[in-house]
């Protein structure tokens, strides 16, 4: 029997420090991450981000996530009350050696980013035989 958890919200994070070369808030998406043998899978939740709007890139080991989310749908609103922040999203994660850059991958939808991180061919389990005697 699983232990009941309590679910709490949790408030947007904005970016915080020097980042200050692009305009408007960037929020840090929330982000899964599992490892199994063959690779490491990376799930960043971009709500409002479409896959033209999401940018994945790889500069010397540090994998950069950004997704831009459209604005124009709140032109001229004026709500009366609001929980959801809009804004765009930024996050960077420091690569190691194990991962095989080449072949990383990334799709998008419905607002989650997904991303493969395939393991070089050194850094996965190997099966060693066993004979007899």
């Amino acid at each position: 029997m699983m232990p009941e958890q309590e679910i709490a919200t949790r408030e947007k994070q904005e970016v915080q420090g020097a980042e200050k070369t692009r305009p408007g808030r960037y929020f840090v998406p929330q982000v899964d991450i599992v490892e199994n043998e063959n690779e490491l899978t990376l799930w960043a939740d971009m709500p409002g981000v479409s896959d033209k709007d999401a940018t994945v890139s790889l500069n010397d080991g540090v994998l950069t996530i950004v997704g831009k989310v459209s604005l124009a749908a709140y032109d001229k609103l004026s709500p009366l009350y609001t929980e959801y922040n809009v804004g765009n999203y930024f996050r960077q994660f420091e690569l190691n050696e194990d991962i095989d850059e080449e072949k990383i991958k990334a799709r998008m939808r419905n607002g989650v980013l997904t991303v493969e991180l395939p393991k070089r061919e050194h850094a996965r389990p190997r099966r060693i035989e066993v004979s007899a005697g």
